[in-house]
C-alpha cells in the first residue's frame, strides 16, 4: 500500500473514532439517522417555480424526443448503419439517461412544497450521474477517434473501425462510467449523516451531500477531486491530441471531402466544449458553492442533451435527409391507412 493509502485510512479511521464518540456529535450514536434529504432547488419562489415548471417540462420533453429521433433515424436507415452514426446514437441513448436521472424528479418538485428525496434515492442520483457522465466521456473520446480514422487514414477505415472494434468501444465506455461511479459510491454509502440534510441543488450533488457527513471528509474530497477530475483531464487532453491532428490534416487538404469532414469535425467540437466547458469551473472549485452552480447544472443535465440532437442535425446532411426519409414514410403510412 501506498503512503497515500495509509494515510486516507487513517483519516477516515480518525473520523469514525470522532463520530462514535458522543461528545463530537452532540449525542448522535454512530450509525446515520437521516432517511431522507431536502432539496432546495433552483428558486424559493413559487410563481417563478410555476413558470420553471413549463419551461423544463417543454426542454426535457425536446431533449428526450430529439435524441430518440436520432436513434430511430440511425436505426432504420441503412445509409446511416456505419461506425459513426452507431457511436452517435449510442451518444443520443446516453443523452436520454442523461436528461431522465433527476429532471422528472425537478419538475415535479417545482409542484411539491416539501422537495425531499430518500437516502437510497439520493445515492441512486449520484451513481447515475456519474455513470452517465463518465460513458459520455470516454465516448466522446471513441468518437474523436473514429475521425481521425477516418479523416486521416480514410483507406482503412472500414478495416480498422469494424462492428466489433465500436462495439467493444462502446462497452469500454460504459465499463469505465460504471467503475468511475461505484469508486465514489464505495466510500459514500457509507458515510455517517447525522444533519443537517439539506442539499443546495435539485439533485443530490456528489460534493454537497459529502459536506452533510458527520466527519471529516478532507480527505474524500480530495479523493472525488482526484477520481473526476483525472478522468475529465484524460479524456480532455485526448481529445485535445486527437482533434488538433484532425484539424492539421484537415487543412493540409482543399478537397471538397475535406470540406466535408470539417463540417462534421466542427459538431464534434462544439459538443465536446459544451460538454468539458461546465465540468472545467465546476473542477476549478469543486467544493465552494457558487450562485452560477445550479446554472451549470442545469446546462448539464438539460440543455446539453437538448443540444446535442440540434447540433449534429443542423451540421450533417445524411442525418436531415434521413430523417425526411423517416417523416415521409410515416406520413405515407398514415395516409394509406
Amino acid at each position: 500500500m501506498t503512503s497515500l493509502t495509509y494515510l486516507v485510512v487513517d483519516r477516515l479511521a480518525a473520523g469514525a473514532n470522532n463520530f462514535s464518540n458522543s461528545d463530537s456529535v452532540n449525542g448522535w450514536s454512530n450509525k446515520s439517522v437521516v432517511t431522507e434529504f431536502i432539496l432546495l432547488g433552483l428558486s424559493s419562489s413559487r410563481e417563478l417555480q410555476l413558470f420553471l415548471f413549463f419551461i423544463f417540462s417543454a426542454f426535457y420533453g425536446a431533449a428526450v424526443l430529439g435524441n430518440i429521433l436520432i436513434i430511430l433515424t440511425v436505426i432504420t436507415d441503412s445509409r446511416l448503419h456505419s461506425p459513426m452514426y452507431f457511436l452517435l446514437s449510442n451518444l443520443s441513448f446516453i443523452d436520454v439517461c442523461q436528461a431522465t436521472f433527476a429532471t422528472p424528479k425537478m419538475i415535479a418538485d417545482f409542484l411539491n412544497e416539501h422537495k425531499t428525496i430518500t437516502f437510497q434515492g439520493c445515492m441512486s442520483q449520484i451513481f447515475f450521474l456519474h455513470v452517465f457522465g463518465g460513458s459520455e466521456m470516454v465516448l466522446l473520446v471513441a468518437m474523436a477517434y473514429d475521425r481521425y480514422i477516418a479523416i486521416c487514414k480514410p483507406l482503412h477505415y472500414m478495416t480498422i473501425m469494424s462492428r466489433r472494434v465500436c462495439t467493444i468501444l462502446v462497452g469500454v465506455s460504459w465499463a469505465t462510467g460504471i467503475l468511475h461511479s461505484a469508486s465514489h459510491l464505495a466510500f459514500t454509502v457509507d458515510l455517517p449523516f447525522c444533519g443537517p440534510n439539506q442539499v443546495d441543488n435539485f439533485f443530490c450533488d456528489l460534493p454537497l451531500v459529502i459536506k452533510l457527513a458527520c466527519l471529516d471528509t478532507y480527505i474524500l474530497e480530495i479523493l472525488v477531486l482526484t477520481n473526476s477530475g483525472l478522468l475529465s483531464l484524460i479524456c480532455f487532453l485526448l481529445l485535445l491530441i486527437s482533434y488538433t491532428i484532425i484539424l492539421a490534416t484537415v487543412h493540409r487538404r482543399a478537397s471538397g471531402g475535406a470540406s466535408k469532414a470539417l463540417s462534421t469535425l466542427s459538431a464534434h467540437i462544439t459538443v465536446v466544449v459544451l460538454f468539458f466547458g461546465p465540468l472545467i469551473f465546476i473542477y476549478i472549485w469543486p467544493f465552494e458553492s457558487f450562485p452560477i452552480d445550479k446554472f451549470l447544472s442545469v446546462f448539464f443535465t438539460v440543455f446539453t442533451p437538448l443540444l446535442n440532437p440540434m447540433i449534429y442535425t443542423l451540421k450533417n446532411k445524411d442525418v436531415k435527409e434521413a430523417m425526411k426519409k423517416l417523416r415521409n414514410r410515416h406520413v405515407g403510412s398514415k395516409q394509406v391507412l
